[in-house]
């Protein structure tokens, strides 16, 4: 019995030493030991910054007025009009300037003259110019006209002009006198310088005054003729306006 415990005396021993040896070598180790939130080392080996707070959401702020109208409000642009600008009539003469020109030429006791006029500006409407001048010419189955003036033009103003014309029909005799001509779609005041064809009946026998049409393209030209002389017939023909003087008709 006192072998048995002596032994069994031993054996605790040893397994009391060997114990003591084991809790020796592991305090160092369980000293170097700290607890790491995994998550923490993932993000550390990926770079990735902590989540920033969330915004608060920004108050509304009411805009400031100042005389009914928001001062900060963005500002409205002109809205584009598509529509057609207006004819404007400061382009064309009117009656009455037409008139007082005519008369200017002519004199006032030119009998009729305002009247012919109002009834062409009815028919034709109101020109964008006008020749004021003199011409003289002459026909015997075959005639000739010289003249020389100046055109009005309601924008470019004035230029002067001369004209030659031959005609041809059944037309004899001679007259010279005033001549007044209304110049519709003349836009270019250098596109008066061309020939304008036409034709006219003419009937002076003392005097008297007559009115003929010609025309190029758009350009429409109305002369209205008052003089003196004496000559009867009808003829065709065209007035061909130069910037010089010209001798020969053609």
């Amino acid at each position: 019995m006192f072998a048995v415990n002596r032994g069994l005396k031993r054996s605790i021993y040893h397994v009391l030493m060997l114990l003591a040896a084991g809790a020796l070598i592991a305090s160092p180790v369980m000293a170097q030991i700290s607890t790491v939130d995994p998550n923490d080392v993932i993000d550390s080996d990926l770079g990735t910054p902590p989540p920033a707070a969330t915004a608060a959401p920004a108050q509304e702020v009411a805009p400031t007025v100042q005389d009914g109208v928001p001062t900060d409000a963005p500002a409205t642009l002109p809205e584009t009009s598509t529509a057609s600008p207006a004819i404007s009539t400061e382009a064309t003469y009117q009656e009455d300037d037409l008139i007082g020109a005519a008369e200017g030429v002519f004199g006032k006791s030119a009998q009729g003259l305002g009247k012919l006029i109002e009834n062409i500006l009815k028919k034709e409407g109101r020109p964008n110019g006008y020749i004021v001048g003199r011409e003289v010419g002459g026909a015997f189955l075959v005639g000739l006209r010289y003249g020389s003036g100046t055109l009005n033009h309601k924008v470019e103003g004035q230029k002067p002009v001369y004209w030659t014309g031959p005609s041809i029909g059944p037309d004899a005799g001679a007259n010279g006198g005033s001549t007044f001509v209304l110049v519709y779609n003349l836009y270019d005041t250098e596109d008066i310088y061309e020939r304008y064809p036409g034709g006219e009946g003419i009937a002076y026998l003392g005097g008297g005054f007559n009115a003929s049409y010609l025309r190029r393209g758009d350009v429409v030209l109305i002369p209205i003729r008052v003089g003196t002389g004496i000559r009867l017939g009808a003829n065709t023909g065209y007035m061909r306006f130069s910037k010089k003087q010209r001798w020969l008709p053609f």
